[in-house]
């Protein structure tokens, strides 16, 4: 782990922070600085003691740390990978499903992730807040449109607005019937609990409307102490959680690893929800898994951990077109009717013969 540093107790926003934390060695700091002026950066003191500098591969770091591999284009990579400008209507909306929309009040995150497929779009140099009028656009589009039942707040990530802000988003979703379900996705109770006060959990509850909070972490690393007790306050206080996580090379593509994280999630009192396939930003390809190897994940996580920590692998398919479920398949034609592949491997008959 890091020595204890000043420089930790505040969120490290640049490369140079970076070396005076001890988290990279000095020669790579030219390198790195080429990154960070095009990427955004930021990694927060919870996360910053969680990385082991002497780990060349410390699965925390690979989520925070800026790499030179960023700055490496592949083939079908994008800076829009799953078409939100193709379905924003008006600033702030994404409506690319019937029944529900993405609203994003802020483009600001509490951390940078190095593998986010809005990358092109948050940080200092991205898009910006919206303004006063492009958010009373986009609630007077969300109320125009009846067959909206859900709203999901997300951006950049909503946490990181004041609990006033969150408040006066939940008193205008209030006075639009037709939302039921408010879903916030943020990563700040994990990479900031201690901003997971009363007063949040307090302006996401004042509203009738269903709230759900879904946390994305990708290693039960980040699930510590704190953490989990940033996840309590949000539980106790009435709001269920569920999971989102990205399947990432170096970081969690590893059918144990994935595992512990699944139940971690259970233990912390959040459904898991989400596997998610990762999507081809810019500069992503070494964080990239293939599919075969998600499905490899997924099938050896059936059968052997709780039905309770079983994700759904999905795919956002490039250009806008959709989120499908992408794992293993256990049902194959056999000779006079179906086959179905248990758990271990074996094919058996179904109906079973005689």
């Amino acid at each position: 782990m890091p020595p204890p540093s000043s420089t930790l107790a505040k969120t490290l926003r640049d490369a140079r922070s970076l070396t005076e934390a001890g988290l990279i060695a000095p020669e790579r700091l030219p390198a790195l600085e080429a990154v960070a002026a095009r990427y955004a950066v930021a990694i927060t003191p919870a996360m910053a003691e969680l990385i082991d500098p002497a780990d060349a591969n410390d699965p925390i770091a690979r989520q925070f740390v800026p790499s030179p591999e960023e700055l490496v284009s592949s083939p079908g990579e994008d800076g829009d990978p799953i078409g939100d400008a193709v379905h924003s209507p008006v600033e702030g909306i994404v409506h690319r499903y019937r029944d529900r929309v993405l609203l994003k009040p802020t483009h600001t995150c509490a951390v940078y992730c190095r593998f986010c497929f809005r990358r092109e779009m948050v940080g200092p140099e991205g898009l910006a807040n919206l303004t006063p009028a492009q958010l009373d656009a986009a609630f007077a589009y969300i109320a125009g449109r009846p067959e909206i039942w859900e709203v999901i707040v997300t951006g950049g990530d909503p946490f990181v607005l004041s609990p006033r802000r969150l408040a006066d988003l939940m008193d205008r979703l209030e006075a639009i019937p037709h939302v039921r379900i408010v879903r916030f996705h943020t990563r700040v109770p994990a990479v900031d609990p201690e901003a997971v006060t009363d007063d949040l959990v307090a302006a996401l509850k004042r509203s009738s409307k269903t709230v759900y909070v879904a946390l994305h972490a990708n290693h039960a690393r980040e699930l510590t102490p704190a953490a989990r007790a940033a996840c309590a306050r949000i539980v106790d206080g009435g709001i269920p959680m569920v999971s989102q996580t990205v399947l990432l090379r170096g970081v969690n593509d590893d059918a144990e690893v994935l595992a512990e994280l699944m139940r971690a999630f259970v233990e912390t009192r959040i459904r898991p929800y989400y596997l998610h396939h990762g999507d081809h930003a810019p500069g992503t390809a070494h964080l990239r898994t293939t599919l075969a190897e998600g499905q490899a994940i997924m099938k050896a996580l059936r059968g052997t951990v709780s039905g309770l920590a079983q994700p759904t692998y999905v795919l956002d398919i490039p250009g806008g077109h959709g989120k499908v479920p992408v794992g293993p398949n256990y049902v194959a034609k056999g000779l006079g009717g179906d086959a179905i592949e248990d758990p271990d491997g074996v094919v058996r008959a179904y109906p079973p013969t005689a």
